[in-house]
């Protein structure tokens, strides 16, 4: 066949065509959001056999909340169903129908908060996100999964819509029934490829940390989080920054709606340089923009007073408060024997995860790592191994992980390399200079 383009033949097997779509089995249900509605699923759901596939749609960028707006469901002999949570008080009748029958979820930690929320909790689970992590797979979207391991393609035109409106469109809807109508399948698959890998009770630890976390309590002073930050003036500023913060905040939560469509990152850092004392001139500022600009300007103008007023001793410092070990870039001026500690453990699981083919941050969590460096412990001998298996169960690290790092974790504390070297940068430490830029 000839090439339209350039006249040259080519071979009709060099055209790949696209894996087909994903399609609904059992065409799309019906909206549960009555009482009767969900009797009728609860039944449904309560004489299925096998796992349960379970997600969960919120409206991330459109609302303050993460509570969920729909909630799919699917199960042999089930069905699928599509549950409006918003039109009942709680799902818990529904939980108990589900039993102990385990949960098929993809990145289970996104949606266990607010599946809980409405009192929907697992017994036991299977992540399939998690599961192509540990099997080494390069890219663990949901789609690119199911079309790796399952040759079906799922649509994507509906990711990042606002799951907060109602009615539903029937294309969302859609969209939504058929991220749990491969789950099962899916499920099947990557467990069978554990068991044959030898990483199935990894896995099995994986999810049971998953079942029985706590959830984390709020982030310290949330407000650094804001985006150019770095280009507040002064400590002024910065207690501008984190009162216009708050400000934003309070008004978010209120309204129920997501900070930045109220007022973007770059108006608060704007209007915390300029100062501006009145609402003319706050809202004449150029890089002061947003719905909620001008609507909440009072409150704009009250914050920068109130940070005008603090006193020197109350102003925030420039860098935040560390919980924990300092960020690894200054490890190396403050303490090169743990610099050198940090750059011969790091490179050691390397190692290891690149010889078991899954992500070094999941066979040893980065910020464990840190924290056993930093202060390791001061016992010798076979009494070494022993606190670091301790101290890395203490701080949550599952037995698999343990087992494959202790060595080389006791190594690097009792044998850290003479020469001093600068530590090697962490993707996960947003004050590391490989996060820049």
């Amino acid at each position: 066949m000839a090439d339209p383009d350039t006249g040259a033949e080519r071979e009709e097997d060099d055209v790949l065509e696209p894996a087909p779509l994903l399609e609904l089995r059992d065409g799309l249900p019906p909206v549960v959001d009555t009482e009767a509605a969900l009797a009728v699923t609860i039944e449904a759901f309560a004489s299925g056999t096998g796992p349960v596939a379970i997600d969960a749609e919120r409206a991330s960028g459109y609302r303050y909340s993460a509570r969920a707006y729909l909630v799919q469901l699917r199960r042999e002999g089930s069905g699928t169903a599509l549950v409006d949570p918003i039109a009942f008080e709680d799902l818990e009748a529904l939980g108990a129908a589900l039993g102990d029958a385990e949960w098929i979820l993809h990145a289970a930690t996104q949606d266990l908060p607010c599946l809980a929320a409405v009192g929907l909790r697992p017994t036991t689970l299977f992540d399939t996100e998690l599961a192509g992590r540990l099997l080494g797979y390069p890219r663990v979207g949901l789609a690119t999964l199911v079309e790796t391991v399952l040759g079906r393609r799922l649509r994507k035109e509906h990711s990042a819509v606002d799951w907060s409106t109602r009615p539903l469109p029937e294309p969302w809807l859609e969209y939504a029934a058929l991220d749990v109508e491969a789950l099962v399948e899916l499920r099947e698959v990557l467990g069978r490829e554990l068991e044959e890998s030898g990483k199935a009770e990894w896995a099995r630890q994986e999810f049971d940390h998953l079942v029985h976390a706590e959830p984390g309590g709020p982030r310290q002073d949330p407000w650094r989080r804001t985006s150019g930050m770095h280009r507040a003036r002064g400590r002024r500023a910065l207690a501008a920054v984190r009162e216009l913060w708050q400000a934003r905040n309070a008004i978010a939560e209120r309204r129920d709606v997501t900070p930045g469509r109220i007022i973007p990152d770059s108006s608060i850092v704007e209007a915390a340089n300029a100062m501006p004392r009145d609402k003319a001139s706050l809202v004449a500022l150029k890089g002061f923009r947003g719905r909620g600009a001008a609507r909440y300007a009072h409150q704009w103008i009250e914050a920068l007073r109130i940070a005008r007023a603090l006193p020197e001793e109350e102003l925030p410092a420039v860098a935040a408060r560390y919980e924990g070990p300092p960020p690894p870039r200054a490890w190396a001026d403050r303490d090169p024997v743990a610099a050198a500690r940090l750059v011969q453990a790091r490179a050691r699981l390397k190692d290891i995860a690149d010889e078991l083919r899954l992500p070094v941050e999941n066979l040893m969590t980065p910020d464990y790592v840190r924290r056993l460096m930093w202060e390791p412990p001061t016992v010798t001998g076979p009494e070494l191994s022993a606190e670091v298996t301790a101290r890395l169960a203490d701080l949550g690290a599952r037995r698999w992980q343990i087992e494959l790092t202790r060595d080389v974790l006791v190594e690097a504390i009792a044998s850290p390399p003479a020469a001093t070297v600068v530590p090697l940068p962490d993707p996960e430490d947003p004050e590391d200079p490989a996060e820049e830029g």
